[in-house]
């Protein structure tokens, strides 16, 4: 049985649950609401995930194929030399972004131009190995991104799923049982102070109240 809340069986209380039972229902409308789009968002986001995770893979094998190349060329002291005062190829920008309440960062990547270096000592596999390098940090930046709201929409998701069990299983009905239970007792008390007042109108002799009639005329049987 649902534990019913502490309050007095009184009109007034009466009114303030029917009230406060309107509103949560309507929250719990909104939330289902909100959980439905937030597990629309989480699909739409683990679609996207899987797909970068594929294209990183194949790309990180792809730069791992041209280093292997170009360390075998040029090897390590001479790649470290030509490494030496190159610039960013890769411009990063994060800002916060928010899908339904839900905060994550969302990074924007953006490949810049490779900067020359010197024909000495050099391999056109230098190059190579650049470019891939460049494009394995565009991707894994949106794989970041992607990775960081899927995490936050599930996290945000099975939060609002809690909130509408303890609404749906707990708390409404609560407030249900206690309205109930208000109904019952005023229903009671009217009952009991309408059977006094005809015990008391009998015991000083007064002729009984009239009795309420039918719409056409007939008295109510007993």
């Amino acid at each position: 049985m649902t534990e019913r809340l502490p309050i007095p069986p009184t009109k007034s209380a009466l009114l303030a649950l029917a009230r406060d039972l309107h509103f949560l229902q309507q929250g719990e409308q909104m939330l289902e609401k909100k959980r439905d789009l937030l597990l629309r968002l989480v699909h739409e986001r683990l679609r996207q995930y899987r797909l970068l995770r594929k294209e990183a893979a194949q790309q990180l094998r792809q730069a791992y194929h041209w280093l292997g190349i170009v360390q075998m060329r040029m090897g390590g002291q001479m790649l470290r030399q030509a490494a030496v005062g190159l610039k960013p190829a890769v411009a990063l920008r994060i800002v916060a972004r928010s899908s339904v309440g839900v905060e994550y960062p969302s990074v924007y990547a953006q490949a810049l131009p490779l900067q020359p270096v010197g024909l000495m000592w050099t391999d056109a596999s230098f190059d190579a190995a650049r470019l891939q390098l460049r494009a394995l940090t565009v991707t894994l930046a949106r794989l970041g991104e992607a990775e960081a709201a899927l995490w936050r929409l599930l996290a945000a998701s099975r939060k609002t799923q809690k909130r509408v069990n303890a609404l749906k299983y707990n708390i409404i009905p609560r407030y249900r049982t206690t309205l109930d239970f208000i109904h019952q007792a005023l229903d009671e008390e009217e009952r009991n102070t309408g059977y006094q007042v005809r015990v008391l109108r009998i015991a000083q002799g007064w002729p009984p109240s009239p009795r309420p009639l039918h719409n056409d005329g007939r008295a109510p049987s007993d």
